[in-house]
């Protein structure tokens, strides 16, 4: 009776340490601070980690307003991770004049720390890319 308790207690313990933990955060403007500092233990049956990186104006309109990138992460089913991918991933474009929205999915402890684009080394490189192919343009 004692082996069977032991077993019991053994199997308890290891569902409770079992949960994934990812970063989340909600349309912040870079990879930084609060999208690598809060953690959140996922609920039971969420054993993905989502990622999204959206590029685009400001959430309210603007005249001229600037494009910029948005990273949100969470907790997410496999099976939500794959219907949310697969409805994104079309929007993927990374065509710096148009709005995108791209996402990824990972399963692991704290695997969606790095997102695969947006950097700040990737907005200027992006900004100067689009100001030489305006030049070339205009003066062609």
């Amino acid at each position: 009776m004692i082996n069977l308790s032991l077993v019991i207690i053994i199997v308890i313990s290891i569902n409770l340490t079992n949960c994934l933990e990812c970063y989340v955060c909600d349309n912040q403007e870079e990879n930084a601070e609060k999208c690598l500092n809060t953690i959140k233990t996922c609920e039971q049956g969420e054993d993905y980690c989502l990622s999204e990186i959206s590029w685009g104006s400001t959430p309210y309109w603007t005249f001229g307003a600037a494009k910029q990138y948005y990273v949100s992460k969470r907790c997410s089913t496999m099976e939500k991770c794959i219907r949310y991918r697969s409805s994104v991933m079309p929007l993927c474009t990374h065509i710096w004049y148009q709005d995108w929205k791209c996402s990824e999915c990972c399963r692991g402890d704290r695997c969606n720390y790095y997102i695969f684009s947006g950097s700040k080394r990737t907005t200027a490189t992006l900004s100067l890319v689009s100001s030489i192919m305006l030049l070339f343009i205009l003066y062609a």
